[in-house]
Parts: structure tokens; C-alpha cells; sequence
């Protein structure tokens, strides 16, 4: 088994992309919503991120407010990266558990779809493709506020400009997928690299290795991320 890193800037239409791979019977691990897991009670994070933020970003009910904490890390980037230094190991030690159980049902490879993967290189190693969900910048932009109309054309630049540029990501995509366009251009695309994906035989070395690995689960996830970035 390998993994697919996907990826994309806000609005740039990789939602619908993994509809389409999920459609085609993909395994997919949303970090997004793992990340709406992570921050809830009777999850370590949560606490964390009390102590950090204080208690004006909860709810009524006690759980957190994404849109005030959002509101929070775009216009604040180092409260951005505090953010991320307490979710991302959670998220991770939950990502990890999910790719064993696809491993476990025989998948050839699994699509990790993670918003900050060129941002956060540490992961990159470890897929054997990264994709990248692109579309022009002035499309983004038109796309962003259309889908929150609540937005100003500064704001909408702001949360585009708080994440890397597309520009910058294509140069470290092994993969694109230009959503530019059409969306049956965009289809298209999307049904050649998963038919390319489907026919790769990379997934015969993680499974004859891991095979051969001598008990305990530590060993194993040591030998699955060497088979992964290899």
C-alpha cells in the first residue's frame, strides 16, 4: 500500500475532487474532519487549546466555536501556528489509525486529503504522489466569495493569502489537477491519475515488507512509513 498526499487552496474546488474519488471507491482520510474530532471534550487537544485561547471561543454547549476561532488564527498567524503545534499530532496519531485499518483491508493506497501538506513538509516524505488541486488565482477569488457572500473582497484575499500560494504548491506537486476550467475537464484529469494510481504496482513492496516485519505494532508503523516514502 502507498499514500496520495492531496491538497489545495481554500476554494479551489478539492472538495468536489474527492466526491469524485470517493465515488470511484478511493480511500480517502479527510484531515479536516479529523481535525473537527481532535477539538472536542474528550479529545487532549481541547483543553490545550482553552489554556491558549481562553473560554470566549466556546459555544453554549461547551464545544468549540470554529468560526470564532477561525476569525482568531486568520488574522493573527502566529496564533495560526499555535493552533496547528497542539492539532496536528492529534490529528496525525488519528490519520495513522485509519491508514492501518485500510491497509488491513487489502487497499492498494490511500488518499490523504490535508488542506496544509506542502505547508507542513514533514508529510510529504511520505507519499509516493502529491496532488494538488489548482485553479487560477483570480478564479479563487471569485470562487471564495461567491461561496460566502458575507465576505468582502478583502477579507476573501486575506484567507487566501493566509495560506501558501497555488503558484508555490505547483512546484512541489508531483500531480495537478487544473480546476480552472470546465468541471468535465476537471473530471477528466481526475480519471486518468486514478486510473495511473490503480495501476501502479508500488503497493506489492509495503505488503511484502510489512509481511515479513517480527511482531509488535511499534515495528510496524516504523516499516509502513519506510515502505511509504520510498
Amino acid at each position: 500500500m502507498f499514500l496520495v498526499g492531496l491538497s489545495g487552496g481554500i476554494a479551489s474546488g478539492k472538495s468536489a475532487v474527492v466526491a469524485v474519488l470517493r465515488e470511484l471507491g478511493c480511500a480517502v482520510i479527510d484531515a479536516d474532519v479529523l481535525a473537527r474530532e481532535v477539538v472536542q471534550p474528550q479529545f487532549k487537544a481541547y483543553q490545550q487549546i482553552l489554556q491558549a485561547f481562553g473560554t470566549q471561543i466556546l459555544l453554549e454547549n461547551g464545544e468549540i466555536n470554529r468560526e470564532a476561532l477561525g476569525n482568531i488564527i486568520f488574522s493573527q498567524p502566529e496564533k495560526r501556528l499555535l493552533l496547528n503545534s497542539i492539532t496536528h499530532p492529534e490529528i496525525q496519531k488519528e490519520m495513522l489509525k485509519q491508514i492501518l485499518k485500510y491497509f488491513v483491508l487489502g487497499y492498494h493506497y490511500v488518499i490523504l486529503d490535508i488542506p496544509l501538506l506542502f505547508e507542513n513538509r514533514s508529510l510529504t516524505r511520505f507519499m509516493k504522489y502529491t496532488i494538488l488541486v489548482y485553479c487560477d488565482p483570480p478564479t479563487q477569488l471569485q470562487r471564495l466569495m461567491r461561496r460566502s457572500p458575507g465576505l468582502s473582497q478583502a477579507q476573501a484575499q486575506a484567507r487566501i493569502s493566509s495560506q501558501l500560494p497555488l503558484e508555490q504548491k505547483l512546484k512541489m506537486a508531483t500531480d495537478v489537477i487544473d480546476n480552472s476550467g470546465e468541471w468535465e475537464s476537471t473530471r477528466e484529469q481526475i480519471l486518468r491519475l486514478h486510473s495511473r494510481m490503480e495501476s501502479s504496482w508500488s503497493f506489492l513492496w509495503t505488503r511484502l515488507a510489512l509481511g515479513m516485519a517480527l511482531g509488535g505494532l511499534g515495528g510496524l508503523l516504523c516499516l509502513l512509513l519506510r515502505g511509504l516514502s520510498s
